[in-house]
């Protein structure tokens, strides 16, 4: 009985270390992704009213999805300095300063005086605070990517991996839920006034509740050995990641590239185009939103789950190639389609994309060695945020309104998923791989 009943404790509290760190890292990344999401529905919704009401619909519409853009501008800087901080003094203390940095902007936000009150000093404020947005954002899904993989059972990685990334679709449930209360308590008009900075202010409790909870957490056993070992710590980890891992941080950058495009377009763009194309009521598209929203949480679990039976490489290939197709159906739609007719279709095209996530976040923390890793990821995948996400619901407005059919946007999704399955066939299955070296 006495060397049962020791044996069992050091195991329930790995047990229950391992839960803390899986909620730690998955409330953090929902936190800070309702964050970005509450923004840009925002500027999809009310910004280029409340900012930009000098110029006509349209053009007002795209200069508040730029607003959105210039986070991701930043993103690559944040990465760069988050994923340096955490090869240097620990996973840890990167996502907690991180998390810090995007609640002040946040809530900041929610307090911004508007155009028609303190004139071009509000979009230009807006701005400002939409960059601290981005740079903390930029080491943040990479670092709890990281945190995870390197502290729970490789056997299972593609599934730990899956809880961070959840933060995306889990964010814009949270965001639409909360938008659409507000519209649904205050009306339209009362949202577009002064609704809008609800959303906002209520992430001072959610920051309030990340930091307590990743407080908690404890360092992962590989920069733990890296801190043992003092020979391995790398000085300048960027100049060495591009030295030596620049073929890995290039397969990065192509295929998060991709993926981040046919999310933006799935979800932020798809509000232009439900809400200005399909003349669609702004609940039917917030709904359809939130319900194919939660489905994709489900999905990135179970697709991680999949990856760690059948490979990365197989999994991420499925959503990549199933998310053109569905894309084709989304921005296939006629003005008037139902409200079903547009929940049907985010449901179709955010499970594929939930499959695509589910497959590459293991694959992307297999790639690196530990003593760069953090750096190396975060600095790649920002990048391709930029290059995918920051400029898609821009580049798809503009297509819409240029050619008047969404099936010119689709095209376009088509093209930026393209080098993401070309380097997807070409790569080496990672499956397995020791993280600790």
């Amino acid at each position: 009985m006495g060397l049962a009943s020791s044996g069992s404790a050091p195991v329930a509290q790995q047990q229950k270390s391992s839960i803390r760190l899986l909620f730690a890292a998955s409330m953090g990344t929902v936190i800070e992704w309702y964050d970005f999401a509450i923004f840009a529905f925002c500027a999809a919704l009310v910004f280029n009213s409340a900012f930009f009401p000098e110029v006509d619909p349209v053009t007002g519409v795209i200069a508040a999805l730029s607003a959105q853009a210039v986070g991701f501008v930043a993103r690559p800087v944040g990465g760069w300095f988050f994923g340096v901080l955490g090869d240097r003094i620990g996973r840890k203390k990167a996502l907690v300063l991180s998390l810090y940095l995007m609640g002040g902007a946040t809530v900041a936000m929610g307090l911004l005086p508007t155009y028609a009150q303190i004139g071009i000093l509000a979009p230009l404020l807006l701005l400002v605070l939409r960059l601290l947005q981005g740079f903390a954002i930029g080491g943040e899904s990479t670092g709890a990517l990281v945190l995870i993989a390197e502290s729970l059972p490789a056997k299972q990685r593609g599934l730990w991996t899956g809880f961070p990334m959840v933060g995306g679709p889990a964010g814009n449930v949270l965001a639409t839920g909360v938008i659409g209360a507000v519209i649904g308590y205050f009306g339209s008009d009362g949202f577009t006034e002064w609704g809008w900075r609800i959303p906002f202010l209520m992430s001072a409790l959610l920051i309030l509740l990340g930091i307590w909870v990743r407080r908690k957490v404890e360092e992962s056993p590989a920069f733990i050995n890296l801190q043992e070992n003092k020979a391995e710590v790398v000085k300048a980890p960027l100049r060495e990641a591009l030295s030596t891992q620049g073929h890995n941080m290039l397969r990065v950058l192509l295929v998060k590239s991709g993926e981040s495009a046919l999310f933006y377009l799935f979800s932020t763009f798809f509000i232009v185009l439900a809400t200005v194309f399909l003349k669609s009521p702004r609940e039917d598209a917030l709904n359809a939103l939130f319900t194919a929203s939660i489905v994709e949480v489900l999905v990135i679990l179970a697709a991680g789950a999949t990856a760690d039976r059948i490979g990365r490489r197989t999994v991420t290939l499925v959503g990549l190639i199933g998310g053109i197709l569905a894309g084709f159906w989304l921005f296939s739609l006629e003005p008037g389609a139902s409200g079903a007719d547009l929940t049907r279709a985010t449901i179709l095209t955010l499970t594929f994309h939930g499959i695509i996530v589910g497959g590459m976040s293991a694959y992307f923390t297999e790639l690196f060695p530990a003593r760069v890793r953090y750096t190396a990821m975060s600095t790649s995948y920002s990048a391709a945020t930029v290059l995918g996400g920051a400029l898609a619901p821009i580049i798809g407005t503009w297509l819409l309104n240029s050619f008047g059919t969404p099936f010119a946007v689709a095209v376009y999704a088509a093209m930026m998923a393209i080098p993401a399955i070309i380097v997807m066939f070409t790569t080496p299955e990672t499956r397995g791989r020791d993280l600790v070296q």
